[in-house]
C-alpha cells in the first residue's frame, strides 16, 4: 500500500502535513501509522450566537479540533482572533502533539477557537462568546479527555468563564479542565511567564551548543504579547540585547539596545489597548510594522502569528539564528531557502513548549489539590526544556538532519509506539 497524502488549500495545514510527511518517511514510519497520524481524531464545528451590546445579533463560528489522544488527553489552547478556521485549528492541534510528545508529558493535541476580532468586542460581548463555546464544546472536554488552554487573544478571564460555565453545567468543580486561569482561582504560579521563558532557555542553550558568547548578543522579537515580554525580559536578565521589538504599531529598534523593562511598563501599564504604540527612548527608531523581520541581528523571535517567513521573504532575513516562539511562523519553502543559507532554527514545538509543560504543571496541581511555588514550578521548567533542546540537538547531529526533522523524528517515534502497544482502536 502506498500513502496518499493529504493536502490542504490552507497554508499552515499544507506545512504542518509537509513537514510530518517529511520525517515520517525520513524515520520509515510504518505506511498505517502514517495515515492515522496525517488524520484527527474528533473535528467540531460550532455556532455562537450572541446578542452585541447595540441588541443586534451575531453568529460566531468555533472549533475544536482531537488530533490524538494517544499519549492521553488532547492539550491545547483556543484562540479569538479573525482567521480562526477549522483547517488552522487542525494544524494547530496536530503540532500540539508533536510538541506534547517532544515534552514528554501526558498528552495528546487539540486546538480551538472562534472566528472574532476581539478588539472589537466589549468585555461582555467576550463573555457570551466564551460561555457559548463552553457550553457547545462541553461534551467533549474533561481533566481526561481534553483539556484546553489560552492561546492568541485569550487569557485568564476566558479560562475562567469557560471553567465556571462547565463546572455549573456539571453541577461541580471542574477546575482540572482548564489551564492558564489566574492564580487564585486554581492557577499555577509561573504559568503566564512560562513559554516566553522557555522560549528564551531555547535561545541561550543555542548559543552555548553554537559556543556563541551570550553576552551582548543581539536579539529582535516580532511579537510583545505575553510570550514576546517574557523572552526579552529573559534575554536582557542573560546580559543579551534586544534591539528590536514589535506588534500591529510597528517596529521598534534601536542599535544598542532597548529598554526592555520601560516598554513592558509602557505596555501594561500606559497604553489602554496593551500596545507599543506611544513607547518612546532616545536614540529609538519607529521603522515599519515587518522591519523586525529583516533586522540584521545574532537571534530572531517570530513571537506573532503563523506564516510570515515564506519563500517571498526568507532570503531577506539577516538574523543567523532562529528560534520559533509562535505556531508555524515559518513556511516550509521558507524554512528549505533558510536552511539552504546555514540558518539554524529551534522549531516551535520545541521552542514554545514551555507553555504547554507550564499547562501540564498546573493541571497536576488542580488534580492533586497542592500547589508548588514559582520557585519549584520554574527550576522544573527549565530542567525540561534544557533536557529536550539537548536531546534533540544530539539526535539531529547524530543522524544528520537539521533540528525542525530531528524533533519531528523524535516526536512522532513516542506517539506512533504508543499506537503500536495500543493498537488501532482507540
Amino acid at each position: 500500500m502506498t500513502v496518499v497524502k493529504r493536502t490542504s488549500s490552507n497554508g499552515f495545514l499544507a506545512n504542518s502535513l509537509n513537514f510530518f510527511y517529511s520525517a515520517a518517511e525520513e524515520m520509515g514510519l510504518e505506511e498505517g501509522l502514517t495515515e492515522i497520524l496525517s488524520r484527527s481524531e474528533r473535528k467540531l464545528s460550532m455556532s455562537i450566537p450572541v446578542e452585541m451590546d447595540d441588541g443586534t445579533v451575531r453568529v460566531f463560528d468555533g472549533f475544536r479540533v482531537q488530533h490524538s489522544t494517544a499519549l492521553g488527553p488532547s492539550k491545547g489552547g483556543v484562540r479569538f482572533h479573525p482567521n480562526v478556521c477549522l483547517d488552522e485549528c487542525e494544524a494547530l492541534g496536530m503540532m500540539m502533539t508533536w510538541k506534547c510528545s517532544l515534552a514528554g508529558i501526558p498528552y495528546g493535541g487539540g486546538k480551538g477557537g472562534v472566528c472574532c476580532e476581539p478588539l472589537e468586542l466589549s468585555k461582555k460581548e467576550k463573555e457570551k462568546i466564551c460561555r457559548t463555546w463552553a457550553a457547545r464544546v462541553e461534551p467533549l472536554v474533561g481533566a481526561w479527555t481534553d483539556v484546553p488552554a489560552p492561546d492568541v487573544n485569550t487569557g485568564g478571564p476566558e479560562m475562567v468563564w469557560f471553567m465556571d460555565t462547565i463546572s455549573k453545567m456539571r453541577n461541580r468543580l471542574e477546575p482540572a479542565i482548564f489551564t492558564g486561569k489566574p492564580i487564585p482561582l486554581w492557577g499555577s504560579k509561573g504559568r503566564t511567564a512560562a513559554t516566553g521563558y522557555g522560549v528564551a532557555t531555547c535561545g541561550l542553550e543555542l548559543f552555548k551548543a553554537l559556543d556563541k558568547k551570550v553576552e551582548g548578543a543581539s536579539v529582535s522579537i516580532q511579537g510583545f504579547g505575553n510570550v514576546g515580554t517574557y523572552a526579552a525580559l529573559t534575554f536582557i536578565d542573560a546580559g543579551c540585547k534586544v534591539v528590536g521589538i514589535s506588534d500591529i504599531t510597528g517596529t521598534y529598534y534601536h542599535k544598542d539596545g532597548l529598554d526592555i523593562k520601560k516598554a513592558v511598563d509602557h505596555v501594561q501599564n500606559v497604553h489602554p489597548k496593551h500596545l507599543l504604540e506611544g513607547f518612546v527612548q532616545d536614540g529609538m527608531e519607529k521603522l515599519e510594522l515587518n522591519d523586525v523581520l529583516y533586522l540584521d541581528v545574532d537571534l530572531f523571535i517570530p513571537a506573532a502569528l503563523e506564516g510570515v517567513v515564506t519563500k517571498d521573504n526568507a532570503d531577506k532575513i539577516k538574523a543567523k539564528f532562529i528560534v520559533e516562539a509562535a505556531n508555524g511562523p515559518i513556511t516550509s519553502d521558507g524554512d528549505a531557502i533558510l536552511a539552504s543559507r546555514g540558518v539554524v532554527i529551534v522549531p516551535d514545538f520545541l521552542a514554545n513548549a514551555g507553555g504547554v509543560i507550564g499547562s501540564y504543571f498546573e493541571w497536576a496541581q488542580d488534580l492533586g489539590g497542592y500547589f508548588w511555588t514559582e520557585e519549584e514550578y520554574n527550576e522544573r521548567l527549565i530542567r525540561i526544556m534544557k533536557e529536550n533542546f539537548q536531546r534533540v540537538w544530539t539526535y539531529g547531529k547524530e543522524k544528520g538532519v537539521p533540528m525542525r526533522k530531528a524533533a519531528f523524528m523524535v516526536a512522532i517515534e513516542r506517539v506512533a509506539e504508543a499506537h503500536r502497544m495500543r493498537g488501532i482502536f482507540l
